[in-house]
């Protein structure tokens, strides 16, 4: 059961909806997103602020629970734990650094904690139950973090938003040019949800299959 090694840099990617459990996943996807879309409208650093606190949490809940099961049933996890945890990292990185551009009001940061309370409870829950309908979740979530960063850049190409220094610490995470701005953060970012895209569609995709994890030596 391994990951996808080589993920599409398709921007327009989608997985087709084949059963319930993909319903299930793409009709909660939608919700969330049309309340991001009343919320948030086209304030995308604002928006990405709350994205990126929520998609924080599936890589570490997803992380704890395969590697309990690796531990109750001692199995090999076949490099899952690593890349759900580093998942859940670059989520953080990104939380960071749109929370030192659009620099979130305390009401935002208070919406921030509910939403983060409740989605961890949610999630957790949900992996229980169906840990393909997690990641498919996961999936959904990232073809449309994909289509709001591209929407993102779009508003910065026009004009609306303004270009600003990307703060230091994400030109040194994503190995920026010095002078490097808004654009170019905005740009690996929407790299990075890509990558995670295909990633938890690969990882619906084999659980759907029935293929189940290696047994230790």
């Amino acid at each position: 059961m391994q990951a996808p090694i080589n993920p599409s840099t398709d921007l327009d990617t989608h997985h087709n909806v084949a059963g319930l459990s993909d319903r299930v996943a793409l009709a909660i996807t939608m919700t969330l997103r049309f309340f991001a879309d009343t919320f948030f409208a086209k304030r995308y650093g604002n928006r990405a602020i709350v994205l990126e606190t929520v998609a924080a949490v599936p890589g570490m809940v997803g992380g704890m629970l395969v590697h309990l099961r690796c531990l109750r049933w001692m199995v090999a996890d076949e490099g899952w734990i690593r890349t759900l945890l580093e998942e859940a990292e670059n989520e953080r990185m990104h939380l960071m650094t749109f929370i030192q551009i659009a620099r979130p009001s305390w009401f935002e940061r208070v919406v921030i904690l509910l939403v983060q309370a409740v989605f961890f409870v949610t999630y957790f829950l949900l992996y229980l139950v169906s840990a393909r309908t997690a990641h498919r979740l996961v999936g959904y979530f990232e073809e449309q973090a994909v289509i709001s960063y591209t929407l993102y850049l779009a508003e910065i190409d026009a004009g609306r938003v303004e270009n600003v220094s990307a703060p230091a610490f994400a030109i040194e995470y994503w190995n920026l040019p010095t002078n490097a701005r808004l654009r170019e953060v905005v740009v690996a970012v929407r790299a990075d949800e890509v990558g995670h895209r295909d990633v938890n569609h690969g990882f619906a995709n084999a659980l759907t299959t029935g293929a189940t994890f290696s047994r230790a030596a």
